[in-house]
């Protein structure tokens, strides 16, 4: 597993990463631009993807953008990744059986 994925930095580490507050934090959870994962005792974990994420964010909002409009990027920047794999793999699926012909 990539280190950058693993969750296993607090909430506290992260403000101080980033400079932003645990309210900030909290409230870009909320509008479901990072997902944290929770320990049993319910503490939310980070990984240095999510502080890279956070930081991104910080910067698009600092720039004045609103939540919702940095959501609307993620879903169009994602569904434009989809595509892309999908043809590629459309491709790479078509190239491999033009090859098994004589």
């Amino acid at each position: 597993m990539n280190y950058k994925k693993k969750k296993v930095i607090t909430i506290g580490v992260v403000c101080e990463l980033t400079g932003l507050s645990e309210r900030q934090v909290r409230y870009y959870e909320e509008r479901q631009l990072v997902f944290p994962e929770r320990s049993k005792g319910g503490t939310r974990k980070y990984s240095f993807l999510d502080i890279e994420r956070l930081m991104e964010i910080a910067e698009k909002m600092a720039d004045g953008m609103q939540t919702f409009e940095i959501k609307r990027m993620d879903k169009q920047r994602n569904a434009t990744l989809r595509e892309k794999m999908l043809k590629g793999q459309i491709n790479a699926q078509f190239g491999q059986r033009a090859t098994k012909r004589p």
